[in-house]
């Protein structure tokens, strides 16, 4: 049974996408270059995970003073990350609103990605209100509102393009394997990036998969395709309380001032 409208954004099972979401953002220099120095996300990777869960929860579900907890906290965060362009390398600024824009639109696409694999194509309602939902990630903090495409038919124009036009810099490979490989962190994560990694590279197209160095075969496509199905008939028979952990741990622990 597919969950409500208003259910959508607080299944856990979207989480699935984490992986495939920040590779694509990284792959774009002027989120990647970023990331690479001013970010502790390779040496914290749970906390910087979770800030962005609590974000994006708080926008969708959380009360007017948990979004401006969010935003201030955000904002905070990203006033660090500039640099002018310069010999070799490329210029970024985390308010720059052409970087936002990317950085929302793969949490946007993978969450669509994710959700019909699990529950089958979306309805226009609800991938309507998906596709709403999706661009507040972006408003709440700079991203003006006509930048983000008018309706779903705009998105794919933007969308599909640039995706296939990403190409991966050393930088972008770096990181992307510091974060699939993480050489520190709580054992339970270390443990769970190999299936991490799996599911990753099953959701990436395959240049970038190839890119990120990340294996795959024919072999693997089976697999993937198994397990999509095999979590299509058992998780939506999970309960409520279960499939919204997330979105309820991080609402419960956001501080407001």
């Amino acid at each position: 049974m597919a969950p409500t409208l208003a259910d959508i954004g607080a299944e856990g099972v979207l989480l699935a996408g984490a992986g495939r979401a920040i590779l694509l953002q990284i792959a774009n220099p002027a989120v990647g270059h970023g990331v690479a120095e001013h970010s502790d996300f390779v040496a914290r990777p749970f906390d910087r995970f979770r800030a962005t869960l609590t974000y994006v929860y708080a926008v969708r579900y959380g009360t007017e003073d948990q979004v401006a907890a969010v935003r201030r906290s955000v904002n905070k965060a990203h006033g660090p990350v500039r640099r002018k362009p310069g010999a070799g390398y490329h210029g970024y600024s985390a308010f720059d609103a052409q970087a936002q824009l990317w950085v929302v639109a793969t949490l946007y696409d993978t969450a669509v990605v994710i959700y019909e694999k699990i529950y089958g194509p979306l309805d226009d309602d609800a991938a309507e209100l998906m596709y709403q939902d999706y661009a507040k990630l972006g408003t709440v903090l700079q991203l003006p509102e006509g930048l983000w495409p008018a309706d779903r038919a705009a998105f794919r124009t933007y969308w599909h393009p640039r995706l296939q036009s990403l190409e991966l810099d050393g930088i972008a490979i770096r990181v992307g394997r510091d974060l699939l490989y993480p050489p520190t962190g709580p054992l339970w994560l270390r443990m769970s990036m190999p299936l991490i990694r799996f599911i990753t590279a099953g959701l990436l197209p395959d240049h970038l998969r190839s890119g990120y160095g990340l294996p795959w075969s024919e072999r693997h496509s089976r697999l993937f395709e198994l397990t999509t199905r095999w979590s299509a008939l058992v998780y939506p028979r999970l309960p409520r309380q279960v499939r919204h952990f997330a979105k309820n741990y991080c609402l419960a622990r956001l501080r407001v001032a």
